[in-house]
């Protein structure tokens, strides 16, 4: 006795991307805890600027998670030592030192290094 077995793959592909089929269900799953990992790992109040969806991609569905604070790419990659200096001109910079405050005209900044907590998250949400 033989039987035989034909996969439309047309039909399979479609049932992979239907929109909120079981496929969509899980990518969202996956896709919100690694985005909750990703506020968890993210400094300061950086983690509230997270966002995530699941959206149809080149390829079918795809998860997408957002960091839309201002400074992500200076967290990300880091930074190298710099000069900081006023936004407006002839203006002083504040801040405190051992409790003290402080004005300057300029502050040299160490530079910081590469915090991929974006990264971080998907290897733990896997």
């Amino acid at each position: 006795m033989s039987v035989e077995v034909r996969i439309d793959t047309g039909k399979l592909s479609r049932l992979l991307r239907l929109r909120g089929g079981r496929t969509a269900r899980k990518l969202a799953e996956r896709t919100e805890k690694v985005a909750r990992i990703a506020e968890r790992e993210a400094p300061g109040s950086m983690g509230s600027y997270i966002s995530w969806k699941v959206t149809d991609g080149p390829k079918g569905l795809q998860g997408v998670i957002v960091c839309d604070h201002h400074a992500v790419h200076f967290v990300l990659d880091g930074t190298r030592p710099h000069i900081i200096r006023p936004r407006k001109k002839n203006g002083v910079l504040r801040f405190e030192v051992g409790g003290r405050v402080v004005y300057s005209a300029y502050a040299r900044h160490p530079g910081t290094r590469p915090n991929n907590f974006m990264a971080r998250a998907l290897r733990e949400g896997r």
